[in-house]
């Protein structure tokens, strides 16, 4: 069951608070904040420096006292640390390994001009749709200092948080962020909440896995990457969409269809209604990749031109 979604600072549990950003919608991420009794880990940083300069002022009241010395990365899409300059310079910023490679890997000012490169009327469309509302063009991109795989146990003085790297599956190093005595946990883009979920990378089992993962953590309260705050309730939605959409691809893979026909092909049914649909080209992309893994991955201008090109098509009632 998810629960409200207000923007803004939410106390969750006694010294950890949920950063929300509705609509979820892309590049509408959300973050964290857990305070010990001196310093303080922020989870996640935000898509620009306007909204991360926002979100810093709304945990001022917490921070001045007991300050950010810590920031855990859950991830290398730019929506989860592109704000990262803006975080105390003497602060740590923890990432998984692969995580860390993927935050060099495209940069704010590339993903700029991807943004702005001659997309066509689909592409356009869409860039403006989705990432219209965000600045890149002035960021600093401000890496990880310490990285790890697997697991790695920190202290926000007297709190314990444990980071488990769960990927690849979502991205290349998706890590929660669990608060075992708290019973919460931070899931990154893993979890996408009444929003449809993105498998960039994948393969579809580990992405499952790191969904059994987050319900093995047996926490009340899980702060997904996009979305309203849920429970497990919200994970099994998540599983049973990929699931779905695993199936209906394989049918059409095995009928020797393309990836992006099949995209346009499947009738999402009960998912059909959620935000931002077009991500079932991205999943059916990955899903194919992994089955035959002589298949390129799609160009990233090319996937973004064929995402417009399936929010049109829904739009008019069209195929084309």
């Amino acid at each position: 069951m998810t629960r409200a979604f207000d923007k803004g600072l939410h106390e969750i549990s006694d010294g950890v608070w949920a950063y929300l950003q509705p609509d979820g919608s892309w590049g509408w991420s959300n973050a964290g904040l857990v305070a010990g009794e001196r310093t303080s880990l922020l989870v996640d940083t935000l898509f620009d420096k306007r909204l991360t300069r926002e979100m810093l002022d709304a945990m001022s009241p917490v921070t001045v006292a007991r300050p950010i010395r810590a920031l855990v990365n859950t991830h290398g899409n730019g929506d989860h640390c592109y704000g990262n300059e803006l975080v105390p310079e003497d602060a740590e910023i923890y990432a998984s390994v692969e995580a860390t490679h993927e935050i060099g890997e495209l940069t704010p000012a590339e993903f700029h001009r991807l943004m702005h490169t001659g997309l066509g009327p689909d592409g356009d469309w869409f860039k403006q749709l989705a990432f219209g509302a965000f600045r890149f063009d002035d960021i600093r991109l401000r890496l990880p200092t310490t990285t790890f795989s697997g697991r790695l146990s920190l202290r926000v003085d007297d709190r314990a948080v444990e980071l488990v790297e769960v990927g690849p599956a979502h991205s290349g190093g998706d890590v929660i962020v669990r608060l075992p005595d708290d019973g919460i946990v931070f899931t990154g883009d893993i979890l996408f909440i009444d929003g449809t979920p993105l498998m960039w990378i994948g393969p579809m089992r580990n992405m499952l896995a790191a969904c059994d993962a987050i319900i093995g953590c047996g926490a009340e309260t899980l702060v997904p990457g996009h979305g309203p705050l849920t429970g497990d309730a919200g994970v099994e939605t998540v599983k049973r969409y990929f699931q779905y959409v695993s199936d209906e691809a394989r049918k059409r893979f095995a009928a020797g269809m393309g990836s992006v026909d099949a995209a346009f092909d499947i009738d999402l049914g009960e998912f059909a209604g959620w935000k931002d649909a077009e991500r079932v080209v991205v999943n059916v992309d990955a899903l194919y990749r992994e089955w035959d893994t002589s298949l390129p991955p799609l160009d990233p201008v090319e996937m973004f031109r064929q995402m417009g090109r399936y929010r049109r098509s829904r739009r008019t009632g069209s195929n084309g």
